[in-house]
């Protein structure tokens, strides 16, 4: 078990919080986190290119000359890809890129993501994270306190949706806000949870004291999957 300090939104330290084992000291496996990292691009492409072949060109249904005794190639129609204006070869079309990641495998995965940044003093908890009026001021205001304003990515966990603290962070080109493990459908379009990529992509991470109760109520008592090779 490992044993985080907790600071307020100005950076002053008000208490410590306990992290369980199971989270803390859990196995970065990267074979896991490149499962995962890689299903959740992969589920993001829309796979909607689509691109024209010969047979879908408009034209070219007349044979462009004779076949033989012109000293010149033979060709079937001017719409072949070697033509301008002519269909794509090896064309486009649309597909479905989505890949499955085992529950196991994935949750192994967010617990060894959060463990390297527990490892690398890269995980900072606050004891609440909720502004009043959504002003930018506000974010910066906080992540100069706990001094991660000039970190190239960063992280923000909520215990939940909230539009206020959310569009205090939405300006920050370098911030990204999700929320701890939900299982509201409607908390979840409004803003996703954190999966593995978010945390590995981070180079600081900000949690709520209340999500981090979340994540541990949660994903530490999940077994976690590590496969055999």
């Amino acid at each position: 078990m490992a044993k985080l300090e907790v600071r307020s939104k100005d950076g002053k330290k008000v208490g410590s919080v306990d992290v369980p084992a199971a989270i803390a000291n859990a196995e970065v496996a990267p074979h896991a986190l490149h499962r995962a990292v890689v299903t959740e691009e992969a589920n993001s492409r829309q796979g909607t290119s689509a691109t024209k072949d010969r047979h879908d060109v408009r034209g070219g249904g007349r044979k462009p000359y004779r076949q033989k005794k012109t000293g010149r190639a033979r060709q079937g129609s001017i719409r072949a890809p070697h033509y301008t204006h002519g269909g794509m070869a090896h064309e486009l079309k649309p597909r479905d890129y989505s890949l499955k990641l085992n529950k196991k495998e994935r949750r192994s995965a967010i617990l060894g993501a959060i463990a390297s940044k527990i490892q690398a003093d890269a995980l900072h908890v606050v004891d609440t994270i909720a502004f009043a009026e959504s002003k930018t001021k506000n974010a910066t205001g906080l992540l100069s306190a706990l001094g991660v304003q000039n970190t190239r990515r960063i992280l923000i966990v909520l215990p939940q949706y909230d539009e206020t603290t959310y569009k205090c962070f939405r300006n920050l080109s370098n911030v990204v806000v999700r929320t701890a493990p939900t299982k509201n459908p409607s908390e979840e379009a409004k803003c996703a949870p954190f999966s593995a990529r978010d945390v590995l992509v981070a180079h600081a991470v900000v949690m709520a004291q209340a999500a981090l109760a979340k994540v541990a109520e949660v994903w530490s008592k999940c077994k976690t999957h590590t496969p055999s090779f």
